[in-house]
């Protein structure tokens, strides 16, 4: 019997706008975040203006990120070559939990079940910015906005050059300094700490680091593993096939140094919470010639993500859900929102805007905070599992487990379609009565 014709592939097609003209937005910020929502707005029609950065210049910052299936599946939807990302992300089949001491293996999990293909932010960041290109969708470098004005039908923002730029729909994706949150919430938000900090550090092992037994333990082949103790973990993360290496250490802090991705770590600090580690990785960290040291901010969730006045300025990714490292879905949930506002565009007349944004808001934000819990909840149970038990006691792997498997068969943009008639309906009421319901208290 001869084999079965394979069924040809469709070929992609971007979706016709429902609005004539389309709809026009603006993006602020071209990070992850910023251009998920281009692509995605793009593909469902409406006209992406520009996304605009305040840099001159996009470089390999960060270190570890991983994109979930949620994510994969949404990309794919909107024409992106998600074998661009996945050829690049770690290759590891499993990732191992272990304990902090002596490397035991407490569980043992295929890696899909955190994140996705774990990769440098810096080379996957680089992948979403060709597909915007790909997609003539203008990245407008040097753009600094200093005031938004929140006014109906047409808001706009200005930037440090005096120039004045208006659209639509403005989104904000420009992280959790966006000037924007200003607007939305009428004050301003201070960070509060979170008591945790991390030490982390991406680099190029050495020939010498190679070839040393007591730092290559993990340099052979893609891995991915993490030592948990009490108040602390590591994670360890090997990429392609051992020319690139990653640690990040949290630990407990108090410190008053501001949020920073650029701030020096205190290597002597590193040794001193690493002193006790499992040997096998110990070396590898004490050794590093140079860390940076990130506070780890919390920001209560926010009542609104939408402007006022006009209801189309709106926060999207880390700008309104920011979400904690051992989380594992912060550009995943970005990539999320960014799907459910353009369903949410796509299905109201140009008059409706504010029906769109209010139900994306509503949409989107029971479903962050059970990612943003995740990582909570893990991180908690990472630091307490371990403490005030004898070293050698035997621990149920499903204490220390990744539980973000649940989060991928999450279709949002089918989730806003589901629901759109509900949440309209009630948005339309509260619209009514001239009175926006809070997200939370």
């Amino acid at each position: 019997m001869g084999s079965q014709e394979q069924p040809a592939k469709t070929a992609y097609a971007r979706l016709q706008s429902p609005h004539d003209p389309p709809l026009r937005v603006i993006a602020v910020g071209a990070g992850l975040g910023g251009c998920a929502a281009a692509i995605a707005l793009h593909h469902h029609g409406h006209e992406v203006v520009a996304v605009l950065d305040k840099v001159r210049n996009f470089n390999r910052l960060g270190d570890s990120l991983g994109l979930g299936e949620n994510a994969y599946k949404l990309l794919a939807r909107w024409g992106c070559n998600i074998r661009e990302i996945q050829e690049i992300g770690n290759q590891a089949p499993t990732m191992k939990i272990r304990r902090w001491h002596d490397g035991k293996v407490l569980a043992e999990q295929p890696l899909m079940d955190m994140a996705g293909y774990i990769g440098h932010r810096g080379d996957y960041h680089d992948i979403f910015l060709k597909w915007v290109r790909d997609r003539n969708i203008p990245i407008r470098m040097g753009c600094d906005v200093i005031s938004y004005t929140d006014s109906d039908p047409t808001p706009s923002l200005t930037l440090a050059t005096g120039e004045t730029l208006s659209a639509d729909i403005i989104v904000a994706c420009d992280g959790i300094k966006s000037l924007a949150r200003h607007l939305v919430l009428g004050a301003v938000d201070e960070p509060i700490s979170s008591g945790y900090a991390c030490f982390r550090a991406y680099f190029e092992p050495s020939e010498e680091m190679k070839a040393d037994p007591a730092r290559n333990a993990f340099l052979g082949e893609d891995s991915v593993n993490f030592w948990i103790g009490p108040d602390t973990h590591v994670v360890q993360n090997t990429l392609r096939g051992g020319r690139e290496f990653n640690w990040i250490l949290t630990h407990k802090d108090d410190g008053d140094v501001p949020e920073s991705w650029f701030q020096p770590g205190d290597m002597n600090e590193v040794r001193r919470w690493a002193a006790d580690i499992d040997p096998n990785i110990r070396e590898a960290i004490m050794t590093t010639e140079k860390c940076l040291d990130w506070k780890i901010c919390y920001r209560k969730p926010l009542p609104t993500w939408v402007s006022p006045s006009s209801h189309r300025i709106v926060l999207l990714g880390d700008s309104c859900h920011a979400h904690l490292p051992t989380s594992a879905q912060g550009a995943s949930q970005a990539t999320e929102s960014a799907g459910v506002l353009a369903v949410c565009l796509s299905l109201v007349g140009r008059e409706d805007v504010r029906i769109a944004t209010r139900a994306y808001e509503k949409l989107r934000f029971p479903r962050v905070r059970v990612s943003q819990t995740h990582g909570e909840d893990l991180r908690d149970r990472w630091h307490n599992v371990l403490k005030n038990v004898d070293k050698n006691i035997e621990i149920d792997p499903e204490m220390v487990k990744i539980k973000n498997r649940p989060l991928y068969a999450f279709d949002s943009e089918q989730d806003a379609k589901d629901k759109w008639e509900e949440v309209s309906a009630r948005v339309k009421r509260e619209c009514a009565r001239g009175r926006i319901e809070p997200l939370c208290d």
